[in-house]
Parts: structure tokens; sequence; C-alpha cells
């Protein structure tokens, strides 16, 4: 069964931007494995909100952990957590486990870990859980005016 367009790859086609789609098994090492790529080459995004209520949205490496104290200052602020799992639909039109930094309902700042800069590819979700869209980073900077910074632990 085909699976339908979500708003990331729509957007991509949109814009005219070359991604692959792959699917996967939901754990990142699992996704890795049964790809036959580094884990380091699949991106989590992980959407954060600060004191003041603003919202930010950091990729990393799925083997990796977000270093709150990195991400903030990446973002300008003082403090940055963790959004609450029951307000990631409402605020980006993606659930937990298929969420894509590329079609949120409202574009968000968003950091891109600088270890992304390493491969010719990279992969992030597609916007629905169990299936990651394969671009380049510098693509998906542009796509999601990223910007590239060190920030996990």
């Amino acid at each position: 069964m085909k699976q339908a367009k979500t708003n990331a790859m729509r957007m991509l086609d949109r814009q005219k931007i070359h991604y692959e789609l792959r699917e996967f098994p939901l754990d990142g090492q699992k996704a890795a494995d049964h790809l036959g790529l580094p884990p380091a080459m699949i991106f989590k995004t992980l959407v954060t909100t600060d004191t003041a209520g603003g919202h930010f949205v950091f990729c990393i490496p799925t083997s990796e952990e977000l270093d709150l104290k990195k991400a903030a200052k990446a973002v300008g602020v003082k403090r940055i957590e963790m959004l609450k799992q029951k307000d990631l639909l409402p605020l980006t039109g993606y659930i937990h486990g298929g969420c894509s930094p590329v079609g949120m309902k409202k574009q968000f700042p968003t950091v891109l870990d600088s270890s992304a800069e390493q491969w010719e590819a990279i992969l992030v979700s597609a916007g629905h859980v169990g299936m990651l869209m394969e671009l380049s980073p510098t693509d998906l900077s542009q796509m999601v005016n990223a910007k590239l910074e060190r920030i996990t632990k």
C-alpha cells in the first residue's frame, strides 16, 4: 500500500528538493541496522519550549542526547525544556515518532546539529511514523532556515 504524501514531502516537492523515502522500524538504532546505515546519519526532531512560551526545533543524531544548555544558547534564550508530548500534535501537526522538521504548522527557529555536515545525506522523519526522508544537510538547512551548531552532550 502506497503511503500518502505528508506535508513535509509536499513542501520538499514544491521547492524541487531531492529526497528519498526510507521505511524503518520505530527505534533509531533499529532503523540504522535495518537500513545498513550508521546511527549518526539518522536525525531525530525534538521540539522545545522556553519560559516565555517560545518554541524551538532541534535535529540531532538519534544516537545522541540534546544538551539543553547548548540548545538554549544556540537560540538565544536562558532556558528551554522539552515540549510535552500532548502538545506536539496541536503545535506542529505531527505526532511523537513522526515529527519532521519540514512542514510543521508554523516554522519555528530550527537548529541542526553540526555533525550533519560530515554526511552527504542525512535522514529525518518524513512526517509519518516509520518513514524517513534522505536529503542533503544543506537542502534541509535551507528548507527550514536552520543554523548549524553543536547541540548534543
